[in-house]
């Protein structure tokens, strides 16, 4: 199967493409547009949106956000074969460009266009993982033309199981006639980077409280389970201990001790009249009388019920059913909301409704302070949810969105410009007064490659090399990543890191780039008083590795030994 290698090369299917790893330049151009945040403030620590090939980017962003990111919402395309899209990496073998000039665009005529598909999407979802934080959740938008293949690469990617749910969502009602059916709906793919650590949350319940709930003394409830197990594991000799009498009073209150001679005892039976057991300990019911109600049963004159209460907290709350459906959902709603951003133009074809992944994100549970990433952005809803959110709760969620197209700046960023001043003619008051918040517009700056470097025709800077070495010998952020006195960028519970460099050729050449016997002794000195060992990045050493050995010292030349380090 397709791996991957995060030195910056990618292998699919036997072909080794060169896929260089990208830094993210901030367009200020771009970004002035906005007015805010003030151009001295523009920063990669600021919601983003990425001008961009999302492989390239997806790349750059691990090294700052590896294992960060709470929530990823994405939009692929479908591949419906009905609309002409291109498999384009951007890679450089000459004998893949050219496979791509005869094999692109991707439409309804051409056979192998699902393994094209597949072969886009692969690498992506590894990507994605690696971005996602252990508690974090992807949601990925499908239709039924590569639902189940998606399925199968996503179980491959994330493992069966991580998987959660394949909602369905109707979002269309009668707008996509087929030849025998009217298509209403489509699937989102819903799956954990790890379900030991991730927590889901409840929904809104927007149902009239009076219409299903009751009151008492504590606040609302309505009927909930039987307190009678039922199903699997409901037999007494399951769990023995959960086999006791409860006692019923006259005016239905209950004990678990006769109070009075008229108490009716209720044990666990089955309607078969076998033994069963109940879902509660004894030391449960008895610190929850309050919370069972008692019914009346045809059969077995009484049962009884635990109150089921909303979550705490002023709004009404239901677990989420895998049929998604709401008249806010449709993609209708999509299209209204952004016609009124853009003054009555139609801009974008079928754009998902804010609704729709406000509430996905409230149910993957993203916090006041997470980062949602979307890396196939299209007209920006996902960036417009998370400022809706935002502004409700006074969050700071964080928002990346990236797209490839050439209507990122005058659609993607366009619409989260206007939303965040306002938007005059609008009904929903948040939207008319502005969501506030702010942004950085980015594109994709140069490649951090072994061959730039020895030529001297790219040199990234130190903080973009230093991000990318942190990154590829952890698999996340140091502790620190600025520049210090001694050319030290960061470091781990055991480790220290140094790179000895400046992006300009005449210092990369010099002896000043050299790990020489005196640099060497103020390490070990540093890391002896630390008691930590050292990794140095530089072009050249003038000390052997015997000796760099005897101190604690790793050396790792430029550019060839950027790798992965073991237990750090």
């Amino acid at each position: 199967m397709p791996t991957l290698d995060f030195k910056g090369k990618q292998f699919i299917y036997g072909h080794h493409l060169t896929v260089p790893v990208r830094t993210l330049k901030i367009d200020t151009e771009k970004s002035l547009n906005l007015c805010l945040p003030p151009p001295e403030k523009f920063s990669l620590n600021d919601n983003l949106i990425i001008h961009g090939d999302n492989l390239h980017a997806l790349k750059a962003l691990l090294p700052k956000y590896a294992g960060k990111i709470k929530c990823i919402y994405i939009d692929p395309p479908y591949n419906t074969g009905s609309q002409a899209w291109v498999y384009n990496d951007r890679v450089n073998s000459p004998l893949m460009q050219a496979w791509f000039a005869q094999n692109s665009p991707v439409d309804g005529e051409d056979l192998e266009r699902h393994d094209k598909w597949l072969c886009m999407m692969w690498p992506r979802l590894h990507l994605l993982r690696e971005l996602l934080s252990e508690d974090g959740a992807i949601f990925v938008s499908i239709d039924d033309h590569e639902q189940w293949r998606l399925l199968g690469i996503l179980e491959d990617i994330f493992g069966p199981s991580n998987f959660i749910a394949t909602l369905s969502l109707v979002h269309f009602l009668g707008a996509l006639p087929g030849k025998w059916l009217t298509t209403v709906t489509e699937y989102i793919h819903v799956f954990a980077k790890n379900t030991e650590a991730v927590n889901f949350s409840r929904l809104d319940n927007e149902e009239d409280p009076a219409a299903d709930w009751e009151q008492d003394e504590l606040g609302y409830y309505k009927e909930g389970y039987a307190l009678l197990k039922t199903g699997s594991g409901a037999r007494r000799e399951d769990r023995p201990n959960l086999f006791f009498p409860i006692y019923v009073s006259t005016n239905k209150t209950i004990s678990l001790e006769r109070q009075s001679p008229e108490d009716i005892e209720l044990l666990p039976k089955h309607t078969d009249g076998t033994d069963g057991r109940w879902r509660w300990s004894i030391d449960r019911i008895k610190n929850n009388l309050t919370e069972i109600l008692v019914k009346p049963h045809q059969k077995m004159g009484f049962q009884l019920i635990a109150k089921q209460r909303p979550n705490i907290g002023d709004k009404f709350t239901t677990k989420p059913r895998s049929l998604w459906y709401k008249p806010q959902y449709q993609s209708s709603n999509g299209t209204n909301i952004l016609k009124t951003i853009f003054d009555g133009q139609r801009v974008f074809d079928y754009p998902k409704a804010v609704a729709l992944i406000s509430d996905l994100l409230k149910f993957g549970n993203v916090g006041p302070n997470d980062i949602v990433l979307d890396s196939f952005a299209g007209s920006g809803t996902t960036a417009h949810a998370v400022l809706d959110l935002n502004k409700e709760d006074g969050g700071n969620r964080k928002f990346i969105l990236i797209e490839c197209e050439d209507y990122a700046d005058t659609i993607t960023a366009e619409r989260v410009r206007r939303i965040i001043n306002g938007v005059e003619n609008a009904t929903n008051e948040n939207l008319r007064n502005g969501l506030g918040g702010s942004f950085t517009y980015c594109t994709l700056g140069e490649p951090i490659d072994e061959e730039g470097m020895l030529t001297g025709e790219t040199l990234p800077t130190y903080e973009d090399l230093a991000d990318y070495i942190a990154y590829t010998a952890t698999g996340s952020a140091l502790t620190s990543v600025a520049q210090q006195q001694d050319y030290c960028f960061g470091e781990t519970n055991t480790l220290r890191f140094y790179l000895i460099y400046e992006p300009r050729l005449e210092f990369l050449e010099s002896h000043q780039s050299t790990l020489n016997g005196e640099r060497a002794d103020q390490i070990a000195k540093v890391c002896k008083e630390t008691g930590k060992k050292a990794y140095v990045y530089a072009p050249q050493k003038f000390v052997s590795q015997k000796e760099l050995r005897d101190m604690g010292i790793t050396f790792c030349q430029l550019p060839y030994n950027i790798h992965r380090i073991a237990d750090v």
